[in-house]
């Protein structure tokens, strides 16, 4: 009989009962002079530095007993250091002084170590302990910038020279075993070196997650930007120094108005409104992207797109053509129209504009010109459920639609002009036989009016 997955035998209860004190433990050290005010990275910092501490404790109590044991008095130094580095967390957790415990901290390694190394009578003699003080300024270098470990490291490399060749010169052999200076100094290269290892590690992996970090928090900056600004010009934005302003000599602009949709949003609640423009225009963001165009932005309940800009196309108002009758079509066959009843008046014109990025914060990608002005006219201008263009945008789509003359309309700031309605593309079998005619008797009503003007 298996036992189920919770149920734990006795030795399991036993080894977690073991090590359940060591994790309790660890956590109260971790929270050894804590702040509240704290932030991470110096909440890190404070509670690697305490158990880097506290690790180190019990090699100075083993070191010092076992000096004394063979009856040299240089073992009373581990003690010394053993005191102030207790004294100073001590302190530190009564005045969360971070500062003050790092210095005191790395003075302590680096002096008695160094200190010790001296009374015993020099390099080989102390079995190489001065090695201690390098952990010093590497923790000077995890800890502190780069300029003041380097302080550090000088102060290390004088103080271990000076007190090495005092303790040759000015300190008697302490005369101990061959064989005991020798396991003294293997322990104290493989310590010096654990722990030295063990802040190199806790480096890197601290540099690691920062880069990691960093690596994230530009991705979303790139989305985020690639989610306001065109690709290309957000390239451009990232290595320019002056100002993004393009001029293109023929391109074509759409915009797209939700007809009434004022009113119906005082009957609704907020989140349903909301809930409709997105719907809507999550849906035209789609069409845009499979089409080629350009977002250029929304303006309350008007959407407004490009083709031709920032890269230049011959057949930018076919592409503008493609997007409006998709546009009209999802919103025709969208749930929000069987609901609500919503509509689009769209209107489109091709001419020259300029384009470029204004402003220093919220960026944006923006066209400039009669002809955004005009394309604009058009779909204030234009019938609901009506595609309006104007006759530039007209002669570049004649041979590939069907339009259908509207005639002359007075255009605010233009006067009058003649316009068209978008009917379908002429390789669409779903075009309906009125667009046709409509088209045909269009075009008869012009061929008569020029007939009689002559």
């Amino acid at each position: 009989m298996t036992k189920p997955d919770d149920v734990l035998t006795e030795d399991e209860v036993a080894e977690r009962a073991d090590t359940a004190w060591i994790t309790s433990a660890a956590a109260r050290l971790a929270r050894l002079g804590a702040d509240p005010e704290d932030d991470e990275d110096l909440r890190q910092k404070k509670t690697l530095l305490v158990l880097l501490a506290v690790l180190i404790l019990p090699v100075s109590v083993v070191w010092g007993t076992v000096y004394l044991a063979f009856g040299s008095s240089v073992g009373i130094v581990p003690f010394i250091y053993l005191a102030v580095s207790i004294g100073s967390l001590v302190l530190f957790a009564r005045t969360r002084n971070f500062r003050l415990l790092l210095v005191t901290q790395l003075l302590d390694i680096l002096l008695t170590t160094t200190a010790g190394q001296m009374l015993v009578g020099g390099f080989l003699p102390s079995g190489g302990v001065g090695l201690w003080g390098i952990l010093a300024p590497l923790g000077a270098l995890l800890f502190l910038e780069v300029r003041r470990a380097i302080r550090w490291f000088g102060a290390f490399v004088l103080v271990f020279l000076v007190t090495g060749v005092a303790g040759e010169v000015l300190f008697r052999d302490a005369d101990l075993p061959i064989w005991f200076t020798s396991t003294m100094l293997a322990l104290n290269v493989i310590g010096t070196g654990a722990v030295a290892f063990t802040l190199l590690a806790t480096f890197a992996n601290q540099r690691n997650a920062a880069l990691t970090a960093l690596r994230v928090e530009q991705e979303k900056s790139e989305s985020l930007l690639l989610n306001i600004l065109p690709s290309s010009i957000a390239e451009r934005l990232k290595a320019a120094t002056q100002p993004i302003a393009d001029h293109f000599a023929s391109a074509s602009v759409l915009f797209a108005d939700v007809v009434d949709f004022t009113p119906l949003a005082q009957r609704l609640p907020p989140a349903e409104v909301v809930g409709i423009l997105d719907q809507l225009f999550s849906s035209f963001d789609a069409l845009v992207e499979r089409h080629g165009l350009e977002k250029i932005k929304t303006i309350g309940d008007c959407y407004m797109a490009a083709a031709g800009v920032p890269d230049a196309r011959p057949d930018h108002a076919r592409k503008a053509a493609l997007l409006a009758l998709d546009m009209r079509d999802a919103v025709a066959t969208s749930a929000v129209a069987g609901q609500s009843g919503v509509e689009l008046r769209i209107g489109i014109n091709s001419g020259p504009v300029v384009a470029g990025v204004i402003g220093t914060k919220r960026f944006l990608y923006d066209l400039w010109g009669d002809a955004v002005n005009t394309a604009s006219r058009m779909e204030s201008q234009s019938t609901p459920g009506e595609i309006q263009i104007t006759r530039a945008t007209y002669e570049l789509l004649k041979d590939e639609f069907v339009c259908r003359r509207r005639g002359m309309i007075l255009v605010k700031g233009k006067g009058l002009m003649e316009t068209w309605y978008l009917v379908g593309s002429r390789s669409d079998d779903r075009r309906t036989e009125r667009g046709i005619e409509s088209e045909a008797a269009g075009a008869l009503h012009q061929d008569r009016r020029s007939r009689g003007s002559t």
